[in-house]
Formats: structure tokens, sequence, C-alpha cells
């Protein structure tokens, strides 16, 4: 496919910035470039080269999501910019690319299939699902579900070697279990669903390998900087009982990678990724 009829949203954030670099001659846009959460300014915007929409845009502030500016800028962005990309999708006949989280499920289920119904728990999990059925009205998209998203900017493993770095010893909630899902391996899937045109619809996605806890991915990333922190293991409960505002999480977010399989496509073991991410880290 021609890179130079892509539109990326959200293009600063961490999966825009890994789509930039697989995608280089994709138009590069952020809200002060294209404000999709505005239909006047979507519907006003030159479509005339664009084939294909990769919408990284999102709120993904959880807890924020819980105050009252934050609500409405979730719903903004996670649901009504939805909306306003697949309306003008079907006026455009435009594929489009959209990514969505293991928030949109309550985390009982102890393996989350495409097909599972949505039972978010807090605004930001609601405001994606609601984003969910919106881009359904447009059958020429690909919705993917993914969960603990790591790339360039603040993030999770980013955090932790900091404190790794700083002598602290965390503690992390351990009942909190899924794969974390590297950009790099996100970038990789959409371009095997360019290369490869399987049928349009939900996919799951994350990195392979076994189902970890928030507690044991802080103790593998503190082995692979060949740091000897101490973690101490917490519940959710135990660890936001003083957090008013928090949001509700899930507490399994592990899919079933079966359907993208099918595909072709073969996930990357997290281990495998994090190694990597953690020694470019530390040769920054």
């Amino acid at each position: 496919m021609d890179d130079s009829k892509f539109l990326i949203t959200g293009a600063h954030g961490q999966l825009g910035t890994a789509l930039q670099v697989q995608y280089p001659n994709a138009q590069a846009t952020d809200s002060n470039d294209l404000n999709i959460a505005d239909w006047q300014t979507v519907k006003n915007f030159d479509w005339g080269n664009i084939t294909t929409v990769l919408n990284a845009a999102g709120y993904t502030n959880v807890d924020g999501a819980e105050s009252y500016e934050g609500r409405i800028a979730a719903w903004g962005v996670n649901s009504q910019a939805v909306a306003n990309l697949a309306r003008i999708a079907q006026q455009k006949d435009l594929l489009v690319v959209h990514i969505s989280t293991d928030y949109v499920f309550d985390g009982i289920q102890k393996l989350h299939k495409e097909d599972e119904p949505l039972s978010p728990l807090s605004t930001y999990g609601a405001s994606k699902a609601a984003g969910d059925v919106a881009l359904s009205v447009w059958a020429k998209h690909y919705l993917l579900r993914t969960s603990w998203v790591i790339g360039e900017g603040k993030n999770f493993v980013r955090t932790m070697l900091e404190l790794g770095q700083k002598a602290v010893n965390p503690t992390v909630v351990s009942d909190q279990v899924g794969r974390p899902t590297f950009t790099s391996e996100l970038a990789r899937v959409i371009d095997h669903l360019f290369k490869n045109q399987p049928a349009f619809g939900t996919y799951n996605v994350s990195n392979g390998g076994q189902a970890v806890s928030w507690a044991d991915l802080t103790r593998a990333i503190f082995e692979d900087a060949g740091l000897d922190n101490t973690v101490t293991d917490t519940t959710t409960a135990e660890y936001y009982k003083d957090k008013p505002q928090a949001a509700a999480r899930p507490l399994i977010s592990l899919f079933d990678l079966t359907k993208i399989e099918s595909t072709g496509f073969e996930p990357t073991d997290w281990r495998d990724d994090l190694k990597e991410y953690v020694k470019k880290e530390l040769n920054q």
C-alpha cells in the first residue's frame, strides 16, 4: 500500500510515533492539526489523497477520566471522534484502523475473545467501548483491541526503570494479569493486515508469551536491567484503597490471539521485546 495516502491521528503518542517510523510518508496529525472530535473540522479536512486512516488518538488517562473535565475529554476523543471517522470513512470510502483496549471488558473472563460482550468498569472503558460500537457501522475497518501498551513516551516500563535506578523497592499489584503490547508489535500487526488483507473486523492484539502480573513484569524489568531491587506484591484493592478517584480496573486483561494468528501472524514473545526495549532505554 502507498503510505503517502495514509493519515495518522494521534501521531505524537506512543503508537503514533511507532506508526510514523513504519510509514514515513504518511500524513501525521495531532489534535492541533486535526480535531477529530469535532465533526465540522473532520468534514472540512482535505481528504482528497487519503485512502487509509490509522487512528492512534486516544484519551488514556484512566483515572483522570473519572473527573468532570476528564470525562468530557475521554468521551470526545474515544467515542465522538471515532464516530466522526466512521462517518467520513463512509462518505469517502476510507479504510479505518482503530485501537481499542482491554478496558472495554470487566476482566472476569480468564481469556478475552473478540466476540465477548462489552462490559466496561470505568469511564475510560465506557468511552472506548462506545467508540468500538461507533466504528462498527462502517464495515471497512480493523479494530485492534490491545493491552498494556509500551512505546516511546511515558509508560510502565520507563517508570519502573526510573524507580529501580533510584534504588526504590516498589510495591506493585499482582492480581492484574495480562501481556504487554509493544508499539513495535502493534505496528507490525497493522502492516501484516495491510499486506495480507484478512477479513475486516475486530482482532485481539498483544505480544505473545506467558501471562504476567504487573508485579512480575516489574521483576522482569529489573532483571533485564541488571537491577537487584525488591518488588513487593499487593492487591488492586489494597493499592487503590486511599485513592478514591481511581478508576476500576479489569483484573484479567489476557487476550485470546487465535484469530490474529489464523491470518498467519506470529506474535513476538513479550520477554524478547522487553529485553530489547530495556537495552535501548539503558543505552540512551
